[in-house]
């Protein structure tokens, strides 16, 4: 237990201070001991939130870290955190805000901290787009991970074999999702299918460029060692983050409309997401139980069609955390069944 929480520590300090500002922000903005313990308890439950969500995103990221050079992995633990939380957690809203409303990021930024209510009304109409794009980025990931010839472990049996069995028509995952966001398209309301559309089949086709550009630069690694090893896959983890990110900041809206509060929340769930990562790396815990990654990409497959039916109703974030952890938490028990009947030793 005790070398597990080493990987945990700096994410303990970043908790400590983060819940000290959020203390100080309710503090400042409120003027009242209740104002900043209430803060202070908004930013716990937006932290909980996101590291209930990104179990899954953990496990996936630590499946493809696990084929980087080291280099590129400790890369990804510094840069790419940096980029989660200040990118997706801070810029990403503003820039949504940037375009919707097409004001300045100072503007934006001012909107934010003086117009909190109106900011997370712009934020709310941006959801429609939003929930597109990252379903059908979303989608692809776990189709792409069920529908491989070359997958021969299997949790789910029946289903997962005939989802590789599928892998014999070329392209068939593509057209499922481009069917799924037809499908969807014909329910939206008038008025709305074009934006829908527009933001999944970008989704779409930034998940396929993300691919040809991972594939044509670790082509390149192979022939010489060079800066940009690993670099296909960096960009696809950050694009991957920003994916399963969405859900978790349009959520947080539900909680607070204070920008600052919100980052400084989802930025400590952030934090123990990149721990967790660290963790299943260094302790090459995939490995030791062969169903977890099958758990995580059912979740994504899941977290991915509650994209799609968010555009049509409400559907709340706790739900979305529950099945993944529960699906995560079926696949960790079918593990340790395994090695148990095979007399394998586990951590």
């Amino acid at each position: 237990m005790t070398t597990a929480l080493r990987y945990f520590t700096w994410a303990f300090v970043v908790t400590i201070v983060a819940l000290i500002g959020a203390f100080a922000l309710g503090y400042h903005h409120e003027g009242t001991w209740g104002g900043a313990f209430s803060f202070l308890l908004i930013a716990a439950v937006l932290a909980v939130l996101e590291i209930s969500l990104s179990f899954d995103n953990a496990i996936v990221n630590a499946n493809k870290l696990k084929t980087m050079s080291p280099i590129w992995q400790k890369r990804f633990l510094t840069w790419g955190i940096v980029i989660a939380v200040f990118g997706m957690r801070v810029l990403f809203p503003l820039l949504v805000v940037v375009i919707a409303a097409g004001i300045g990021p100072w503007q934006a930024i001012q909107l934010a901290a003086q117009q909190p209510a109106e900011y997370a009304r712009i934020i709310d109409g941006a959801h429609l787009s939003i929930a597109g794009f990252g379903g059908s980025f979303l989608m692809m990931v776990a189709l792409n991970y069920f529908i491989d010839e070359g997958k021969d472990v299997h949790w789910i049996h029946t289903l997962e074999c005939r989802m590789r069995a599928c892998a014999s028509v070329r392209g068939l995952e593509i057209g499922f999702v481009l069917l799924v966001i037809l499908g969807f398209t014909l329910w939206l309301p008038d008025g709305r299918e074009g934006d829908f559309l527009f933001a999944s089949v970008a989704g779409l086709a930034t998940f396929l460029a993300v691919e040809v550009l991972g594939q044509v630069l670790d082509r390149a690694s192979l022939a010489a060692e060079t800066a940009r090893a690993g670099l296909g896959g960096f960009l696809y983890l950050e694009v991957l983050d920003a994916s399963f990110s969405f859900d978790g900041v349009i959520g947080a809206f539900a909680l607070t409309q204070n920008l600052f509060l919100i980052a400084i929340g989802l930025g400590v769930g952030a934090m123990y997401v990149r721990s967790m990562t660290l963790m299943l790396v260094e302790r090459n815990t995939l490995s030791e139980f062969r169903y977890l990654e099958h758990g995580a990409f059912w979740s994504i497959l899941i977290l991915s069609l509650v994209m799609f039916f968010q555009t049509l109703m409400h559907v709340p974030e706790v739900i979305t955390g529950l099945v993944g952890a529960g699906l995560i938490g079926l696949a960790l028990m079918s593990s340790i069944r395994f090695n148990r009947r095979l007399g394998a030793p586990h951590k």
